[in-house]
């Protein structure tokens, strides 16, 4: 153990490193050596007790399963399954005001089920709904912010890839995790879908629908003219279009069940669901260049994660040895706090990072420090999980670094679409998931009935 002066220190070193621009391995890998020789006063020890995290790291069964997930969405995106879920669900929409932007979350939602990554579905939905909102006369802002706001969803709702990291980070049960996400995904798609009905409602002009005010005889009437119908591109009904969908769906729900029913670890469950989507994804169209390419991107993006994944297994146990965890839940409950104003400066802390560094950074320096403490402080674990995903994704929206954000506006460069302009646009879409996070902080259940559920009260 190391005293307060020393614990200062490596956590003050830690966010200079970080806060310096370099890359978060590198900061947290630094900070863990400096932890370990101060507490050991022995650089021979502090290397050996690196070789044999990295040895475990590299043999642990568990991380494939990020990859493997990243594959299956890959192949799916890539296919085109995503353009037939959004070209289904805006004709099953087409009655509705402001269907266009109903059907983009509606459809993130479905393919959060197979992406896990949110970044990808900007980038995809930029592409194939943003065309049509603006052929159908929508606000930009309005859009965009749609847009940018659903995509969240990919990070909330499982195979999430923030889940897997938390899981790895915290040993929380990944099948437990994606359960308990699935609740508070639907809820916040329904505080979407409220948002953008009350706004098509009292603003029809920004969702393309013009009230027409004329007389007849003593009464007035104002008709909507309703955004006009599809272009072919996104009309789909085919039954290739549908079958196309249909088959993706039975894909979803065949390896997220089987890892619930305890057919298959979530590891072996990703590992089918990259072979299936592959096979699908041949069956549609897909050939050995765009295969090489989305294993090179999947390679490009994974990887570096893994990495992060090792140092943040190495920085978690370097605090657990060196006390920092102890010290900073002494400093906590020393404050005289109750629980939930401890979990408020927790979250505040994460909207904070949040402007600041991306979201899979934040959890693996926070989540070693607040998962302990928020366990003696009695929360459940699952539902404080949620609650953390929630507040980091937060920072998916928040300026300056709002990642979703600007890819949206990369996704989009032929439009010259402001930066802030979709910031603005996003604004409701962070109220809303705000609003979750309260909702689980005063119903727990929103995240613990289905787990619960499916494992027991246990």
């Amino acid at each position: 153990m190391l005293d307060q002066i020393d614990l200062l220190i490596l956590l003050g070193t830690m966010l200079v490193i970080v806060f310096a621009g370099v890359h978060v391995a590198i900061a947290l890998g630094v900070t863990s050596i400096l932890g370990l020789v101060l507490m050991s006063g022995d650089l021979a020890t502090a290397r050996t007790f690196v070789a044999n995290t990295g040895y475990e790291a590299l043999r642990d069964y568990v991380l494939a399963v990020i990859p493997l997930f990243m594959l299956m969405g890959e192949f799916l995106a890539r296919c085109g399954a995503a353009r037939d879920m959004f070209a289904l669900v805006n004709r099953a929409c087409r009655c509705l005001p402001g269907r266009l932007g109903i059907a983009t979350v509606l459809a993130n939602g479905i393919f959060a089920f197979v992406s896990g990554v949110s970044i990808a579905a900007a980038a995809t939905f930029s592409r194939i709904a943003y065309p049509e909102m603006k052929r159908a006369g929508y606000e930009p802002r309005f859009a965009v912010g749609c847009i940018a706001g659903s995509a969240v969803l990919g990070m909330l709702i499982p195979p999430s890839v923030l889940m897997i990291v938390w899981g790895v980070l915290t040993e929380t049960s990944i099948g437990g995790l994606f359960l308990a996400g699935v609740m508070p995904g639907l809820l916040l798609i329904a505080y979407y879908i409220v948002y953008i009905l009350g706004t098509a409602w009292r603003r029809p002009d920004i969702v393309g629908e013009v009230r027409v005010v004329s007389t007849v005889g003593a009464q007035q009437v104002t008709p909507l003219r309703r955004e006009p119908l599809p272009t072919a591109a996104v009309t789909d009904d085919t039954p290739s279009g549908l079958s196309g969908t249909l088959a993706v769906l039975c894909l979803v729900v065949a390896v997220l069940v089987g890892i619930w029913a305890g057919a298959f670890t979530p590891t072996e469950g990703a590992a089918v669901g990259a072979v299936a989507s592959l096979l699908l994804a041949v069956a549609r169209g897909l050939r050995g260049k765009e295969i090489a390419e989305v294993v090179i991107s999947v390679a490009r993006t994974s990887g570096p994660l893994l990495l992060l994944l090792f140092a943040a297994q190495l920085y978690s146990r370097t605090l657990a040895m060196t006390g920092v965890t102890n010290m900073v839940q002494s400093a906590l409950v020393g404050t005289g706090l109750g629980p939930l104003a401890i979990l408020a400066l927790m979250v505040l802390v994460w909207f904070i990072l949040g402007c600041l560094i991306d979201s899979i950074s934040i959890i693996l320096l926070t989540a070693p420090v607040f998962y302990p403490i928020a366990m003696a402080l009695g929360f459940d674990p699952l539902a404080f999980a949620i609650v953390a995903i929630l507040a980091i994704e937060t920072g998916l929206l928040t300026p300056p670094f709002g990642i979703l954000v600007f890819t949206v506006r990369a996704s989009l460069a032929s439009e010259r679409i402001p930066t802030g302009t979709i910031f603005r646009g996003a604004i409701p879409y962070w109220i809303a998931l705000l609003g979750v996070i309260v909702s689980i902080v005063a119903f727990p259940e929103v995240a613990t009935w289905l787990p619960k559920l499916a494992f027991g009260a246990g």
